[in-house]
């Protein structure tokens, strides 16, 4: 019995936490504006999104303090009809915050989003501008293979509310996965709540049902012998 639910732990704990190393932070894609923003907790954390863009964009928000690194960063699951999706990175803040980060005179930005900006904000725009295909890398825990998009990663120096969009120019729609933050950040309880989530939502975000089929059977394996256990254990006395 005790070898059989180690071998149903162990299995829980070789699920994903979630894509590329980030906590997972379901989304239903109704944040399709500054109000129904989606929030992020902390930026320093590392979060990972969902998302299947359609014709509006998809925002965020949080909090960020003088001297908060910020990264984010875009990647395309490996899916062949998305294979040239190219969606829009914005970062917008307080008036002027990007005119004190100095990392932003190596980054390729515009300033083209035309869509209504908060009082006091200002967007500037990270487009992808790489070859395509583009650079893969295969995310071992959710066993997932995607294409890399672009990244900003730069060090805040205007404190205050900041908002994160996608969007695409061309009206394209397809599936992404929006990351931000570079500080893995996992408690024990994570093992049996999150990373099992986690694990199901890549595999509907990537498409690949063929292990969770084989995930399921192995589970309902695990529970059946524990319960012929249990049946065994009580048919003796």
């Amino acid at each position: 019995m005790k070898k059989i639910m180690f071998i149903g732990l162990f299995c829980l704990l070789m699920l994903p936490a979630s894509a590329f190393g980030h906590k997972l932070i379901p989304t239903d894609g109704t944040n399709i504006d500054y109000e129904s923003a989606l929030e992020i907790p902390d930026p320093v954390i590392s979060w990972a999104m969902y998302e299947e863009l359609q014709d509006k964009p998809l925002f965020y928000k949080f909090e960020a303090k003088k001297g908060d690194r910020l990264y984010a960063s875009i990647v395309i699951p490996k899916l062949a009809p998305l294979e040239s999706f190219t969606p829009s990175l914005v970062l917008i803040g307080p008036e002027t915050f990007l005119e004190l980060i100095t990392e932003l005179r190596t980054l390729d930005y515009n300033t083209e989003f035309n869509f209504p900006l908060p009082d006091g904000h200002t967007a500037y725009v990270f487009d992808y501008n790489g070859s395509i295909p583009s650079k893969e890398f295969y995310e071992p825990f959710g066993q997932v293979t995607y294409w890399e998009r672009q990244e900003i990663d730069l060090k805040i120096e205007a404190p205050g509310k900041y908002y994160m969009a996608v969007f695409d120019k061309n009206g394209t729609s397809g599936k992404l996965a929006v990351a931000i933050g570079y500080v893995e950040d996992f408690s024990g309880n994570d093992f049996v709540t999150v990373l099992p989530n986690a694990w199901l939502e890549s595999r509907y975000f990537s498409e690949d049902y063929s292990q969770l089929f084989i995930m399921v059977g192995v589970l309902l394996g695990i529970f059946g012998l524990i319960g012929f256990g249990i049946y065994r254990k009580i048919k003796r006395k």
